[in-house]
């Protein structure tokens, strides 16, 4: 028994002939703005479609029919499979519902807006926020998957700082509450000097987990101050917000203290070293610990812009792994043995076999 052809509804044709027409128009442009008219055109038809489909109640049968007729006509080189047709629908739909997508999606691939309308797109601040990053950026798609999967949303968003709510609008959250350096080989007992030369040695890794619009502008850069040297671990420029920021590093938890002397350097930073066009400096105290009740006092009390992190070297293991690999002592158990097997000399060796 043949199934039944769902019929062509009116007005079938106009939309099909005007696919056709903006399709055509996005293939002429130029180079430079062939990203941001497929977005464009891809949210015109996931417009045109949400219509017909709220309107006059269109189906699956006839978007299929669409796909199969544009797919035929531009040979699939705009990507117009029944899938793909509906990602536009899904895409024109969430711009309706959040304007700052819509203003930031014309600055992505199509690749970037799939990907995060699949992960976030009934859920607003995390889809703005990996939207913005992405163009601030200059995200790959895998780099942007990568954030995903590291949670970077998450680690932001608690983020202790003193920043007033102008910096902090400006920031558009570009400081985390937490910073993964699994980058880094570093022993169980490491000094503060190791971790820094070992960051160090892995600069463009650094700079990408602090947030990839950072300069780096020296280590142990030199603050004299009244005959005294003082030495800040990394300082670092921060290009969109056109000011200094300092950043020191401590391996363990942090203590007040840490505070008063980032204002000292962040005081000394604005008077003999940020420039008439720059913005103030600000600092990031990164610690492998922190309480946070103790760092909200800490900052209550502070007159300088600074951040309270916390790093760790790697990244978190889901916890059905954990349980499957050995114990440390397990492992140190098994080096034992191996270095307790005394091999035979090689003449010996080959007698035995």
């Amino acid at each position: 028994m043949k199934k039944s052809h769902s019929p062509i509804p009116t007005g079938y044709t106009q939309v099909l002939n005007q696919i056709k027409i903006n399709a055509r128009k996005a293939q002429s442009r130029a180079a430079q703005k062939v990203n941001h008219e497929l977005v464009s055109l891809y949210w015109s038809i996931g417009k045109s479609l949400d219509e017909r489909i709220q309107e006059e109640n269109w189906g699956t049968a006839i978007i299929a029919t669409l796909a199969k007729d544009l797919q035929t006509e531009f040979r699939g080189s705009l990507g117009f499979s029944k899938s793909n047709l509906y990602k536009m629908v899904k895409f024109y739909k969430t711009t309706q519902q959040n304007p700052i997508f819509q203003t930031v999606s014309g600055k992505l691939s199509w690749s970037h807006i799939t990907i995060l309308l699949a992960e976030f797109h009934d859920l607003t601040p995390q889809l703005n926020f990996y939207a913005h990053k992405s163009v601030e950026q200059g995200w790959s798609v895998r780099v942007l998957e990568h954030q995903i999967e590291r949670q970077a949303f998450e680690r932001t968003a608690k983020t202790q700082n003193n920043f007033n709510p102008a910096l902090s609008c400006n920031l558009g959250s570009a400081i985390k509450d937490e910073y993964v350096f699994d980058f880094l080989s570093l022993n169980d007992e490491f000094t503060e000097r190791d971790l820094e030369q070992a960051l160090l040695k892995k600069i463009n890794a650094f700079l990408c987990e602090m947030g990839g619009v950072f300069t780096y502008v020296g280590n142990q850069y030199r603050l004299t101050v009244d005959g005294d040297d003082f030495f800040i671990d990394v300082l670092l420029f921060h290009r969109r917000l056109r000011c200094l920021v300092a950043i020191e590093l401590k391996i363990g938890e942090f203590k007040p203290e840490y505070a008063g002397k980032m204002q000292f350097y962040l005081a000394a930073l604005d008077d003999l070293v940020k420039q008439p066009d720059e913005a103030p400096s600000i600092g990031i105290i990164l610690c492998k610990t922190k309480k946070r009740t103790i760092v909200e006092y800490a900052l209550k009390t502070s007159a300088q812009p600074m951040a309270i992190a916390t790093y760790r070297l790697t990244a978190h293991l889901p916890e059905e792994l954990v349980k499957e690999l050995p114990s440390q002592r397990q492992m140190e158990s098994l080096f034992e043995l191996k270095d307790s097997i005394v091999q035979p000399p090689a003449g010996q060796l080959e007698k035995l076999k």
